[in-house]
């Protein structure tokens, strides 16, 4: 790509785009056709719209260009008006690359640009369209420039601390390799080589077995099959069921309750079959890579995606574990990185691993934290026992009432089964109260860890703080704690430390950040 041509996105697209659009458009084709009683003109029609389609992808195809130009990205369209998308290279975060299965059969690869500024899911810049090789050219042509921009202006000073990744010594199945040679050349201006890169870890195959223990994609085929029920009362009339017909089938299967209930447990059987396979699909041959400062996630089967994340800006890093995965002693985790958009998904940097294969990776990535958490009050035991066994309790007595005005025995079966929960809430509230902790390593790393059935903790680097803000409701003022917010630049904004003394929440920003409280603290 040079600097100063404009260049446009490969003419393979418009073969993606039409097919696209196609969605959109079938209900009112299939419209078109059942209200024309599929006459020739009712097909005319239908065959103008698609040509629309694809003329309008032809359109927007000629109208798009983007071009490299000194310290900034500019992306052009001109299909209605006229407009300039410019991105200065030193407010790149990270740059992605997706193969659609379309894309792939096609040697096509979509490229995003996420520069932090958006504030959600969506990246500031995207191609959508380019060749593979193209698009791993244009990566390492950008990230070359950030580098090469922010070491002109001063603003690249390295890594702070921990803000690079050694390869540790993993198991079998996560092979490292650090090829050796001389420092990366930062020069524009030489053609696309492959870039200087080891693996840190590469996620084995039999580990995507730990998949549905994290809930993810447990509940598809319920999904798959109400989407299946919506598609046919949507479509009953075009396939010849009418309303009354889907009416006649709902009571004839609810007057078969053996029938509803092979269908359920037929549905909760394939549960953790289908999780598997769709966790497969989202993250086959996982691998975490350092790739010239930056980590790099690559993932999927499907469709295969790659994230970069910026090292030197790494902050910190967010352990999440359900209670099956506690039991199984694996995790998941995610970087928390400043100025990162959508990082729900692109700051992950491993699916479901063993627990110490995950402390290892955020131990040479951040560093290790090895101080103790700090349990919270006892009153924090009682809040959460409290919510854990009372709303069941109080579902209980409404049953057990009509049971007993109207002598009806089957009210006592709905009463039973809330009872049952309530004493599961025992068990539960106390876990929950076990998994609450905040600490300090006393030189660079904090922590603050909640939850039960889903729980995490969250490791930041003391200078990643820019704020503390203390929450308090009304039932926590009665119980006399408070919510302390650790604010920071990076992840989701803000880490909770729930339910801890008015002491702690005052001696613990203290402790961390004493050069902004002492004032206060002492002052007359």
């Amino acid at each position: 790509m040079s600097e100063q041509g404009a260049t446009k996105l490969s003419p393979k697209v418009l073969l993606i785009d039409p097919v696209r659009m196609l969605p959109s458009l079938l209900i009112p084709l299939v419209g078109v056709l059942f209200v024309g009683g599929f006459s020739p003109r009712s097909f005319g029609w239908a065959a103008f719209g698609v040509l629309g389609t694809i003329v309008f992808a032809v359109v927007r195809w000629a109208t798009f260009s983007y071009r490299l130009v000194g310290d900034r990205l500019e992306i052009r369209r001109s299909l209605i008006s006229r407009s300039v998308r410019t991105i200065p290279l030193e407010r790149v975060r990270g740059v992605d690359i997706s193969t659609p299965p379309m894309h792939r059969l096609l040697g096509l690869a979509v490229l995003k640009i996420d520069t932090g500024a958006s504030g959600g899911g969506e990246q500031e810049g995207e191609l959508d369209g380019v060749s593979v090789a193209e698009a791993e050219r244009l990566k390492d042509v950008l990230l070359r420039s950030v580098r090469a921009a922010r070491a002109a202006t001063g603003l690249d000073g390295g890594p702070e601390g921990h803000g690079s990744v050694a390869a540790p010594p993993l198991a079998e199945g996560q092979a490292v390799h650090r090829p050796g040679g001389a420092s990366p050349d930062t020069s524009l201006e030489r053609p696309f080589e492959e870039p200087q890169e080891h693996v840190i870890v590469k996620v084995p195959r039999r580990w995507l077995l730990y998949g549905p223990l994290s809930g993810a994609f447990l509940f598809t085929p319920f999904a798959v099959a109400g989407g299946a029920i919506g598609l046919l009362f949507q479509w009953g009339d075009q396939l010849g069921l009418g309303r009354d017909a889907a009416w006649n089938a709902g009571r004839w299967v609810w007057d078969h309750p053996i029938l509803i209930v092979a269908v359920v447990l037929a549905l909760i059987v394939a549960m953790p079959f289908v999780a598997a396979v769709m966790y497969a699909v989202f993250n086959w041959d996982f691998t975490l890579k350092e790739r010239e400062g930056y980590l790099v996630a690559e993932r999927g089967l499907v469709t295969r995606r790659s994230v970069s994340l910026e090292a030197r800006r790494t902050r910190g890093y967010e352990i999440v574990d359900a209670l099956a995965e506690r039991r199984a002693g694996v995790v998941r985790m995610w970087a928390i990185v400043t100025g990162l958009g959508d990082s729900e998904t692109r700051g992950q940097l491993l699916p479901d691993v063993p627990r110490p294969v995950a402390l290892e990776v955020a131990s040479q990535s951040v560093g290790p934290f090895t101080a103790p958490l700090r349990p919270h009050p006892p009153v924090a035991r009682n809040r959460r026992l409290f919510r854990a066994i009372v709303p069941w309790l109080a579902l209980a007595a409404v049953p057990a009432v009509l049971a007993v005005a109207t002598a009806t025995p089957a009210w006592w079966i709905p009463v039973a089964v809330a009872l049952v929960l309530a004493g599961l809430g025992v068990p539960l509230g106390n876990d929950r109260y076990r998994s609450l902790g905040h600490g300090y390593d006393g030189v660079r790393l904090l922590s603050v860890r909640s939850g039960s059935l889903r729980r995490s903790q969250a490791v930041i680097e003391r200078r990643a703080v820019v704020g503390w803000r203390l929450r308090q409701t009304w039932f926590q003022r009665r119980a006399g704690v408070l919510t302390l917010v650790a604010g920071v630049g990076a992840g989701k904004g803000g880490y909770e430390a729930m339910d801890v003394s008015k002491e702690q929440g005052v001696a613990f920003p203290a402790e961390v950040t004493p050069e902004w409280l002492t004032p206060f603290l002492t002052r007359d």
